[in-house]
């Protein structure tokens, strides 16, 4: 499993760093590039339809509220850095896994 540069836990918040890649053909996790989680995303990058769509993607795939799905850093540039609220950890180790990354 790769190690990313920038996921940690902040208290009951993850902070997760992603590299997006809008105009996919579908939405999944590609898996690391250069420390953080490349995300094919289907929406493009304009108006901020990418940064929604990577909203709704994590909000689904871990199991919290869009609102807890916060950009914190990136909001205009492919490197984002993401705050998820209070996600229930074993939810997101399971879902780390699966995709073949791992988690401090």
């Amino acid at each position: 499993m790769d190690e990313m540069s920038e996921c940690h836990w902040d208290g009951d918040d993850l902070i997760v760093a992603i590299r997006v890649q809008p105009r996919a053909s579908r939405e999944k996790i590609l898996g690391t590039y250069e420390g953080r989680i490349k995300v094919a995303l289907t929406a493009p990058p304009v108006d901020g339809a990418a940064n929604e769509a990577l909203q709704r993607f994590l909000a689904k795939e871990l199991g919290v509220a869009l609102g807890c799905v916060r950009i914190v850093q990136g909001e205009q540039a492919r490197n984002k850095l993401m705050r998820i609220l209070k996600p229930d950890r074993s939810r997101v180790t399971d879902f780390f896994q699966k995709s073949g990354l791992s988690i401090p």
